[in-house]
């Protein structure tokens, strides 16, 4: 599969990121506690094709629960542009609100986070 490489970054600017996925790429919309809260679609790739490129001193992390996802906000704008998720911790998910592209052009499924546990096998794949 040929990938594309995508530029994303936070609100104020900070924090500056690429990510590498299929041009044609499938995202997750999903109704967990957090993600529901913040509208996060997820991106969810190998860690290989995530780059930080601005703003690692400017983060902050926020763990729960399991305390096995690494929830990374900016510390200036607040907001979270990705994450090393407990579904996929070999991988990243950006969150696609954050991406440089065609915000209407992304196909999104439907992930059913307040089921986690039920749910989790349809991400493992992602990585």
């Amino acid at each position: 599969m040929e990938l594309k490489t995508y530029r994303g970054d936070c609100h104020c600017g900070a924090i500056r990121f690429e990510v590498d996925a299929a041009e044609n790429f499938v995202a997750q919309s999903c109704n967990c506690s957090i993600c529901q809260r913040i509208g996060f679609i997820h991106l969810i790739v190998p860690k290989n094709q995530f780059r930080l490129l601005q703003g690692q001193n400017n983060l902050n992390n926020y763990q729960f629960n399991s305390k096995v996802a690494q929830h990374y906000f900016c510390k200036t704008c607040g907001i979270k542009s990705f994450y090393v998720p407990r579904s996929n911790p070999d991988g990243v998910s950006v969150n696609v609100r954050c991406l440089d592209i065609d915000q209407n052009a992304v196909v999104i499924e439907q992930f059913d986070g307040q089921n986690w546990e039920a749910s989790v096998e349809q991400l493992k794949h992602l990585t």
